[in-house]
């Protein structure tokens, strides 16, 4: 049959990106305390076209996934960029992995224990210059305004968060220590299931820490810069604010010295 997208284009035009978004594909991820946590992730693939071609083979992005369906995780990403660049004869690859991923936490008072969801991902690129891998999370967080607390007679309103973290890195990182990382630079973290007592404590533990966007950020940059196994990272804070119609934002991107 008639090879359509290997014909010749004639705009000269080359494309950066072209492949497929969103595929649903179960993966494997490394669990620091379970060994291995099976989900489901939404992947995307992209390769570089040259100019000359007017289309890429599509069909060959789930070809290579089902290739490696029994060994899709961080580690063996690269091998399969390696794989998406020799059957399409590109320069360069990308692949990102998008999946939810789940914690058992316990309550701060009475232990009670139910499963967190954090939404995470990977994104992977091998090209001429050599590969590139990065790790991210979402941690959702409660912070607590310190202006709302430093005028009012009583109280101050608080709002849940978003903390977007990703991270290149030297050495392997957990999942689960950038999550602690990230929590531990908040007013509090969020809990999956909370009794009585517990909510006491996440209430009166988070008017005893009142934190800006600005201070979410600049805390876990600090965390970042001293941990040794991270090169480069991105934080930013979104918070959902509960008294005004718009979300307060903060981000620090910052490449660390070798």
């Amino acid at each position: 049959m008639k090879d359509v997208q290997s014909s010749p284009d004639h705009r000269n035009i080359p494309i950066d990106h072209v492949g497929v978004k969103g595929i649903r594909y179960p993966i494997t991820v490394l669990d620091k305390h379970e060994r291995e946590q099976h989900t489901t992730a939404s992947i995307d693939m992209f390769v570089d076209l040259p100019h000359q071609f007017r289309g890429t083979h599509m069909s060959r992005f789930i070809e290579i996934l089902n290739e490696h369906r029994k060994e899709i995780h961080i580690r063996r990403l690269p091998m399969i960029l390696r794989a998406i660049r020799e059957s399409f004869d590109a320069s360069s690859a990308h692949i990102e992995l998008r999946f939810p991923y789940f914690i058992e936490k316990a309550a701060p008072v009475t232990a009670t224990t139910g499963l967190m969801e954090y939404e995470c991902c990977f994104r992977a690129a091998s090209g001429q210059q050599g590969d590139d891998a990065l790790v991210g999370v979402k941690v959702p967080v409660m912070t607590l305004c310190p202006c709302s607390k430093e005028i009012s007679d009583y109280g101050a309103h608080n709002q849940r968060g978003v903390v977007s973290l990703d991270v290149r890195y030297r050495k392997m990182v957990w999942i689960e220590d950038l999550i602690t990382t990230v929590e531990a630079c908040a007013s509090s973290p969020i809990y999956s299931l909370l009794k009585r007592p517990d909510e006491k404590f996440v209430t009166e533990a988070s008017y005893n820490n009142p934190k800006f966007v600005e201070d979410v950020v600049r805390d876990v940059a600090v965390a970042m810069n001293a941990n040794d196994r991270i090169s480069w990272f991105r934080v930013s804070t979104e918070n959902f604010e509960s008294i005004h119609n718009h979300s307060a934002y903060a981000c620090i991107e910052q490449q660390k010295e070798l």
